[in-house]
């Protein structure tokens, strides 16, 4: 997120090592995450948030999953707009009532955790045969909550339309690339937010915020492989995201 513009980021984990970074704070207190205070004491920062990203590096420990529920609620309350990904669908997929027809809410899924939250909310297999359409019926299933299936070519929706993001990447599948569309969204979404409308020709600004999002996470992994071949990490892709902003938004 810091390397999309973005002025702070506050990184809530327990038992995590970040290297020192005047943009990224770590919350020392969440160290106590199963904590029945750990709800209480997210709630005090709430306020200062553009949006939150849920699920990368979660984990499923039950406790900390209900603390995730009750801070999910009082983002909601606030109407923050809210990234989900990761170990967050898997609780999204028990708990799909957690964001039924929170229409700030991104869902990011790749095949699989898609085919979990389908099964969850529409009780029954996916129609691998009807990608968009899948997408489509989840999104409104859960009341037009905006949905990324994450793929070779990513699908959105937000249950009124469908977009297929095919922005050129490579062969190469990055451990964590998620992460980094995630982030970037959070960062993308507040923006169009802020925009409006009336700034993004009509459509759904969680819509082209996503859009965005998935580009920009192509660009760079296209960039990145150019440069590393099939050695590319996650963190090269992170290295390239200033020019890659620059190459899609900013030419």
């Amino acid at each position: 997120m810091a390397t999309c513009s973005v002025g702070l980021v506050w990184v809530l984990k327990r038992e995590v090592d970040i290297k020192r970074k005047r943009e990224i704070w770590k919350m020392p207190w969440f160290n106590e995450c199963d904590s029945p205070s750990a709800v209480d004491e997210v709630e005090k920062w709430l306020p200062r948030l553009h949006a939150l990203v849920v699920g990368p590096g979660l984990g499923r420990d039950d406790v900390l999953l209900r603390n995730v529920q009750g801070i999910l609620e009082a983002s909601k309350a606030r109407d923050i707009p809210v990234v989900i990904d990761a170990d967050g669908l898997w609780l999204v997929a028990q708990q799909p009532a957690l964001i039924q027809g929170y229409q700030k809410a991104v869902l990011t899924p790749n095949h699989m955790e898609f085919s979990r939250l389908y099964d969850a909310v529409l009780r029954g297999p996916v129609d691998s045969d009807d990608r968009h359409g899948s997408v489509l019926r989840l999104s409104q299933a859960l009341g037009n909550v905006t949905v990324v299936q994450k793929g070779e070519r990513d699908i959105l929706s937000n249950g009124q339309q469908v977009l297929v993001c095919s922005q050129e990447g490579s062969s190469r599948r990055c451990g964590g690339q998620g992460d980094l569309l995630s982030g970037s969204l959070g960062v993308l979404v507040h923006w169009a937010l802020l925009a409006g409308p009336e700034k993004t020709n009509g459509s759904s600004p969680l819509l082209v915020a996503a859009f965005g999002a998935c580009s920009l996470t192509r660009q760079c992994n296209h960039q990145a492989f150019q440069k590393h071949g099939r050695s590319t990490t996650t963190s090269d892709m992170i290295a390239e995201v200033g020019a890659a902003f620059r190459k899609l938004f900013e030419t």
